[in-house]
């Protein structure tokens, strides 16, 4: 398995897993990032109500949906830019979290999808005080990014999996695995 993922970064419009409102994704092929995608849309009903807090930390507003395509068009589209390739997140258990239940909210059935984290591998090959993705981020030299900003954080956490294979010398998603003690995990729905 070459160096390829697909970096995927999610933004929440309040406390509910089922509440997405943003996607950010980086598609990376044979170790080089390749092409990306980023998409506002509206929440699955009955979790499209934005709280507060969320849109502190990313400032999306309900307003800036209102006229995008709702999350049951913008599903098949971004599963058909991972081009079957293994998920990348930064704190994976949240974003593949999202995933899940956002599809589960409209009834989607969602294909066995190949996941990974990027925060588990950074524990293996960093020492830092902390492992959040601006810090990692800046530890590897990308240093001014929108830190929650779906796209940035998206791209923050491919430039960090490059990273990290670069200093572990692997040419695979597998040795990188290998490298970290990292998993590669399954979505099933």
């Amino acid at each position: 398995m070459p160096l390829s993922f697909t970096a995927i970064d999610f933004e929440t419009a309040n406390g509910s897993p089922a509440s997405p409102c943003a996607v950010g994704l980086v598609r990376v092929v044979d170790g080089e990032i390749h092409e990306s995608l980023s998409m506002l849309f509206q929440p699955p009903f009955p979790h499209n109500w934005f709280h507060d807090g969320n849109i502190r930390v990313h400032g999306i507003r309900p307003e800036d949906v209102v006229d995008a395509p709702n999350w049951e068009e913008v599903l098949p589209e971004l599963l058909l830019f991972t081009e079957g390739l293994t998920l990348i997140a930064h704190n994976a258990s949240f974003d593949m979290g999202v995933l899940k239940a956002a599809a589960d909210a409209v009834s989607f059935d969602l294909p066995n999808l190949n996941y990974a984290c990027s925060l588990q591998m950074a524990r293996k090959t960093y020492n830092l005080e902390s492992y959040r993705l601006n810090a990692v981020a800046y530890a590897v030299g990308h240093e001014e990014f929108n830190h929650h900003d779906a796209l940035a954080d998206a791209d923050a956490c491919a430039r960090i999996v490059l990273h990290m294979a670069g200093r572990h010398d692997a040419d695979s998603l597998d040795e990188l695995l290998g490298a970290t003690k990292g998993r590669l995990n399954q979505l099933f729905v």
